[in-house]
């Protein structure tokens, strides 16, 4: 695979997995200018610093990780090189440096896992999410002493992570030489597959029993992993019975997850489980500015609203939407204005006025209720035609009615990756070209929706 071809394939990847906004505004205009497999370095090629910059502020650990997979690399180096200046930034290895306008970004990632920017007082508080909010200071103020484990659910794009994060950093903050571990269990469980298949099981395992503050992303993924599971049972036990604290983050109830062990849902079910809801738009415009806040530009609240009216719920999209608008302020040195955001977004963004609200949750109730199963058998891993037929429409939907990435329906349903809805668009696809029973079903669907 040759440097171009390897650069298209991560910006597939990167657009299932953040979306074609940021894709489109800050990675289109970088190239990919070559490999070096002795060192370990990839080499970029950004069009100015402002975008070089940004790239390294807010995506290295996207470029690291996905890149990485690509090329084989477990840990790679990613250099720039600005063709304006002709010089080489490095990307998370380098800190950056902020222009004046800016305010500065904390390192992207430590060698625990951590995001240094994601932390309590950068978190906006609000009725949907201040339960988790004050369970998750709490465990930080006291890590293995209150809520252990601590168990935070909720949709894509929410604030899970950052919470976790959150926790991890607070910790550090107060005792700088407790041992933290940040890990997606999706990662988790490439990490175990290497050490069976290099016949290093018992250093893995060890690895995670070291440590006092053990941090697990998306648990969810872990479903249907039997042996994956029996070996984060006794990592859990171990630490558990040392009053070590565990955190996780799921898109699911313990009791929701498809595939998952009786004793290990059981150690879930023992803590403490809170949940984080959709904001509100007084949330969302919070949020909002809060953001531009710390990126030192003023944002008016017409400006706010505005944007937050074009998301329903995820707060990940509803920062995509900020930093498109803020950069093509910037980049065509415009005020920031309510007419400046009207052109930006209105040929990118519908708005929730001329799209349907709805989200994950409500598309799966509406459609689990249409063919008369339960949201539970619909995640599970059940494959018998008529569910697997439900299951797919409900991705149908989910794709057509919101703005998810194909990674965040495949998350929603406990699947491990997006081929899993490609495989059900285009099953509907082909479906309804043929039968048109079906497609009444899907129009019948399409009504109850939005009833």
């Amino acid at each position: 695979m040759n440097a171009a071809n390897i650069w298209q394939e991560f910006l597939k990847i990167v657009t299932e997995e953040v979306g074609s906004r940021v894709v489109e505004t800050w990675f289109k205009s970088v190239s990919f200018s070559r490999w070096d497999p002795s060192t370990g370095t990839v080499y970029l090629k950004a069009p100015n610093a402002f975008i070089k910059e940004w790239i390294l502020n807010h995506y290295s650990i996207l470029l690291k990780m996905h890149l990485g997979r690509l090329l084989n690399e477990q840990n790679p180096s990613i250099l720039f090189i600005d063709e304006s200046k002709s010089d080489i930034s490095c990307a998370v290895e380098s800190p950056i440096k902020p222009s004046s306008s800016r305010a500065p970004t904390t390192k992207a990632l430590t060698k625990n896992g951590m995001h240094g920017r994601y932390r309590f007082d950068s978190f906006v508080v609000g009725p949907n999410n201040a339960l988790a909010f004050k369970a998750a200071q709490a465990v930080a103020e006291k890590p293995g002493g209150l809520y252990n484990p601590l168990f935070i659910y909720g949709a894509s794009g929410l604030g899970k992570t950052h919470l976790l994060h959150a926790v991890g950093n607070h910790i550090k903050l107060l005792t700088p030489k407790i041992r933290i571990l940040y890990q997606s269990a999706d990662r988790f469980v490439h990490e175990f597959i290497s050490a069976i298949r290099f016949d290093k099981a018992a250093s893995f395992e060890q690895r995670y029993k070291d440590v006092d503050v053990l941090l697990i992303d998306d648990f969810q993924l872990i479903s249907n992993k039997e042996q994956t599971q029996e070996a984060f049972y006794h990592i859990f036990k171990t630490l558990y019975e040392a009053d070590k604290q565990i955190i996780f983050s799921s898109d699911s109830l313990p009791r929701e997850i498809s595939g998952l062990s009786e004793r290990l849902r059981t150690r879930l079910d023992g803590g403490l489980i809170t949940d984080l809801q959709p904001p509100t738009l007084e949330t969302k415009i919070a949020i909002l500015q809060k953001k531009a806040d710390f990126q030192q530009e003023a944002l008016t609240e017409d400006v706010a609203h505005f944007i937050a009216s074009r998301v329903s719920s995820n707060v990940r999209e509803l920062e995509g939407l900020l930093i498109r608008v803020l950069a093509f302020a910037t980049l065509t040195h415009q005020a920031l204005s309510l007419e400046l955001a009207h052109k930006v977004l209105q040929r990118t963004s519908p708005g929730i006025g001329q799209r349907s609200t709805l989200d994950l949750p409500r598309i799966a109730d509406k459609v689990a209720k249409y063919y008369k199963y339960s949201i539970l058998e619909m995640r599970s891993s059940k494959r018998h035609e008529n569910l697997a037929l439900a299951r797919h429409v409900a991705m149908y939907f989910m794709k057509k009615n919101t703005g998810h990435s194909l990674s965040d329906i495949a998350a929603f349903w406990c699947r491990k990756d997006h081929s899993t809805v490609i495989h059900a668009l285009d099953k509907i696809k082909m479906l309804s070209s043929k039968d048109e029973t079906f497609r009444n079903d899907l129009q019948r669907i399409d009504l109850l929706m939005h009833c």
